[in-house]
This record gives C-alpha cells, sequence and structure tokens, in this order.
C-alpha cells in the first residue's frame, strides 16, 4: 500500500461492510483512491493462473502492464489504440471495424475489462478472433457484479454487465474453444459496489472463495482454431 493510499483510508475510514444505511458509497472509483479494486484483485489472479498463455507476440489493450508483469520474458508486446499515437508498439484499430485490424498477426490477445464498453458486443468478439493467429489465445476479463464507470460512460458508455453464460455462447461463435471462469462471492459484490478496496476488508482471504451466483468478474480463455 503506498502512503498515499494509508492517508485517504486514515482520513476517510470505511465503516463496515454490513452497513444497511449507507446510501453513497466509499468511493465512487471503484476504491482505487483507496488500495486495489476488487476487481482487479481477480484480474491478476486469472492472469496469473494464466500466465504460461502470454507468449510471443502479445497484444494488449491501452497498455502492456499485464504481459510485462505475467507474459514470458521474452513476449514481445503491441498496444492496441483506436487512435495514432507515438508508440513504437503501437496498432491502431477498432475491434469493431475489422478493415483497421491486422489478420492472424498475435499469439496472444490480452483484453482486459473492455467488452463492456463497446455496444457492437459481437463485433468486437469477432475483432478479437481476427487479430490472433491460427491457435493463438484471447485472455479476456469482463464485468458481472458492477457499479457504472462514470468515466467511461460519459465519453464512449458503459453498456453490458456479463454471465458466465452469456460469454460462453458468445465466444463459441468466433473461438474453437473457449473456458470461462468466475470470481467472487456476496461479501466481494457488495465490497466492490460500495467502493470498499482489498486493503478494507479485515481478511482478504474472503475473496478467494468464490460463488457462481455472485460473478464479479469473469475470465475468458478462448483459442482460435
Amino acid at each position: 500500500m503506498t502512503f498515499r493510499h494509508w492517508l485517504i483510508r486514515s482520513l476517510h475510514p470505511a465503516g463496515p461492510l454490513n452497513d444497511l444505511t449507507a446510501v453513497r458509497p466509499v468511493s465512487e472509483f471503484f476504491g482505487i483512491e483507496r488500495g486495489q479494486p476488487i476487481d482487479r484483485y481477480y484480474i491478476e489472479a486469472f492472469m496469473g493462473q494464466h500466465r504460461h498463455r502470454i507468449k510471443g507476440d502479445v497484444l494488449e489493450v491501452a497498455g502492456s502492464e499485464y504481459t510485462c508483469r505475467f507474459g514470458d520474458p521474452a513476449a514481445r508486446p503491441f498496444e492496441l489504440y483506436t487512435t495514432p499515437n507515438a508508440r513504437a508498439n503501437a496498432i491502431v484499430g477498432d475491434l469493431t471495424r475489422s478493415d483497421t485490424l491486422p489478420t492472424s498477426r498475435f499469439d496472444c490477445f490480452v483484453c482486459t475489462q473492455t467488452f463492456n464498453f463497446i455496444y457492437e458486443l459481437e463485433a468486437a468478439i469477432q475483432g478479437a478472433a481476427k487479430v490472433l493467429a491460427d491457435g493463438g489465445t484471447l485472455l479476456a476479463t469482463v464485468g458481472g457484479v458492477s457499479q457504472i464507470s462514470r468515466y467511461d460512460m460519459d465519453r464512449w458508455g458503459d453498456f453490458w454487465r456479463l454471465s458466465s453464460t452469456a460469454c460462453e455462447r458468445l465466444f463459441a461463435r468466433d473461438f474453437a474453444e473457449v473456458k470461462v471462469t468466475t470470481y467472487g462471492n456476496v461479501t466481494a459484490a457488495v465490497a466492490l459496489l460500495r467502493g470498499f478496496a482489498v486493503e478494507d476488508l479485515p481478511n482478504c482471504s474472503v475473496l478467494d472463495e468464490h460463488d457462481p451466483n455472485y460473478q464479479v468478474l469473469i475470465g475468458i480463455v478462448a483459442r482460435k482454431a
């Protein structure tokens, strides 16, 4: 935890998780100013479980954080943006516009917390399949139980909350093999909705119990034929 996170939590204590009188969250930004957001805890768990798949030429949305943290040291990171920029490893394209995307180019595509914010969801999944080489792997996460992301809503939109069943059907249309894993439980869902960070919980091990009825995060591993 950084000093800034400690100071914010000290000045603005979260209060009990089971306080049913609270009508405002302790954070409107998923708890990021308080420490590690609950959903990022699960994203990192998912990436850690599948780090062996992050190898070769790896494309990641708007950065290469997870490729560099979890991928093979020899992996070559590339970053997907919708507008041009000066980064040497930037790929400019729109997942919903097939004509803007490279074809069969990457061994792995890391696409975290992105599909929720694309209205043309099926087209975006098709785009994710297009950029992958035969046998390539998509590692994606999507939100299930979550507040609206106001930042995204005001700029391009926050459209979808998904379930494991929806993901299985959606991704099976364009990928040969699809494995879906859910993360979360009722305590994790409440903590995320109220803006608690992982550091606010008296025992973060509660996050490691997963109840499929409370899908805070959904991880998708999809292999292109």
